[in-house]
């Protein structure tokens, strides 16, 4: 086989995953939707968290072009991979870490929270649920119901991301994200959930963004900073929805 050959088979396994969450998932994403605009509606905010890779989901709707100025993305660096790679897998098992997050956040029973998790099985993301919820709350987990189904938890309560939430939303990754097989090397390749769970996130987004129009409420959405004339633009958004911290 081409490298060409191996390129093209794996960007069409690619695609059979993203068709997997076309057919299976809209329900529960407009389900996300209407949850997120039920909070908009109420001038309340979206929150959305990931760790290790899976902060990438809540980066990439935070303070983007095209995106909502309700999301708050939670993006505590300790829990990312740019300061040491084992860093973010340690501190995601412990106790305790996620309730001072939400506290520190300020969340409260108006909000919504999406937790970007693939196995949804550790203590961080299962507390930053549980705690949500114990808040009032809504709750959207993103996670591999493939490989979340398939392990144990690691939290005291035993529970699982998808437990807990009120709208789960699969990814459609497979248990160990990385399942690409190449001739020749012996292990999965080509992890799929950022992929999917991007998209499945921008899709939330379009989806809440439409719900608000239709409303006939304000839509304050970014502009590209590499716009001619999208600063002065984009002020205005910051001084209404970041001039503040309730």
């Amino acid at each position: 086989m081409q490298t060409k050959e191996e390129i093209v088979r794996y960007l069409n396994y690619l695609t059979d995953t993203w068709k997997s969450v076309e057919e299976n998932e809209i329900d529960a994403i407009e389900k996300a939707a209407d949850l997120i605009f039920q909070s908009c509606k109420q001038g309340t905010r979206f929150y959305v968290f990931g760790s290790g890779h899976s902060h990438m989901v809540a980066e990439e709707i935070y303070i983007r072009a095209g995106g909502l100025a309700y999301v708050k993305g939670m993006l505590p660096p300790e829990l990312m991979l740019h300061e040491m790679p084992n860093k973010s897998t340690y501190l995601e098992r412990l106790d305790g870490y996620a309730k001072s997050m939400l506290n520190l956040y300020k969340v409260d029973g108006k909000d919504t929270l999406m937790v970007v998790s693939n196995s949804g099985r550790n203590n961080v993301p299962v507390e930053m649920c549980l705690e949500a919820k114990k808040l009032g709350a809504s709750v959207v987990a993103l996670t591999s119901m493939d490989h979340s189904t398939n392990v144990s938890s690691r939290h005291a309560s035993n529970k699982k991301m998808y437990d807990i939430a009120d709208v789960t939303i699969d990814n459609h990754a497979p248990k160990g994200d990385a399942a690409y097989m190449m001739e020749g090397v012996h292990t999965g390749l080509g992890p799929t959930s950022d992929f999917t769970s991007i998209g499945i996130a921008q899709a939330i987004i379009i989806g809440v963004i439409y719900k608000l129009k239709e409303a006939g409420l304000e839509v304050p959405v970014f502009k590209s900073s590499n716009v001619d004339g999208a600063d002065k633009y984009n002020e205005k958004i910051f001084d209404t929805y970041y001039g503040y911290w309730k």
